[in-house]
């Protein structure tokens, strides 16, 4: 015997469908998201190397300018 459909059951069996579709497209936010802050991350430690590397370059001229 085949459940009976009513307006009730189907409006709710609807919000879940609704629910589940708006929650699988904010974990899809959430994991570009957490994509993009590593590629942020990475480029954030590059350009700290970077200066790093520059003042350390800067020291060792400065060392050799000064040596014999």
């Amino acid at each position: 015997m085949e459940p009976f459909a009513c307006a009730p059951g189907m409006r709710l069996e609807a919000h879940e469908r609704v629910s589940k579709l708006q929650f699988e497209a904010l974990n899809d936010r959430f994991t570009r998201l957490e994509a993009l802050m590593e590629r942020l991350e990475r480029r954030l430690w590059l350009a700290v190397y970077g200066v790093a590397a520059v003042i350390l370059a800067q020291a060792f001229q400065g060392i050799l300018s000064v040596a014999p």
